[in-house]
């Protein structure tokens, strides 16, 4: 399993509303310039989010986006799966994979089924709170 660059900046934008979200609505460009994303990239990003409802949008002056609940409320797997297909490492556990006709005699399909569980796991138990808030020493690291 590989995060591509949308789910990775998908992350980023939702860490940055949440380090910012007394300021109330963040316009795209501000959001753009401190993350190093493409305006016309970002809005992409952004229609995803906001049509899942993780954001909400505000036109006009004094517009922008914001988080549409408390930062605690999103985990990393549910940002994630916005941007990513699926977290399967194998086809036959991607969702909506036609039953494989080798499942009951595969001897290496519990080890997937647990690894696919494993990061399931992993990434819904971060939450976007976990992720944002003040840089301490040694938090300089980029996603």
């Amino acid at each position: 399993m590989m995060v591509s660059t949308k789910g990775r900046y998908a992350l980023r934008v939702m860490i940055d509303l949440a380090e910012h979200q007394a300021e109330g609505y963040i316009p795209l460009k501000e959001i753009a310039q401190r993350q190093g994303i493409s305006e016309k990239y970002l809005e992409i990003i952004l229609k995803v989010l906001v049509r899942n409802q993780f954001l909400t949008g505000l036109r006009g002056k004094g517009g922008g986006y914001r988080l549409t609940r408390p930062p605690e409320t999103y985990t990393v797997g549910s940002i994630l799966r916005l941007t990513e297909d699926h977290f399967a490492p194998v086809a036959c556990l991607e969702p909506g994979a036609a039953p494989c006709e080798r499942a009951a005699g595969c001897r290496t399909l519990p080890m997937w089924q647990k690894l696919n569980e494993m990061v399931n796991e992993y990434f819904d138990g971060i939450l976007l709170s976990d992720l944002s808030g003040p840089m301490q020493a040694g938090d300089d690291y980029v996603i």
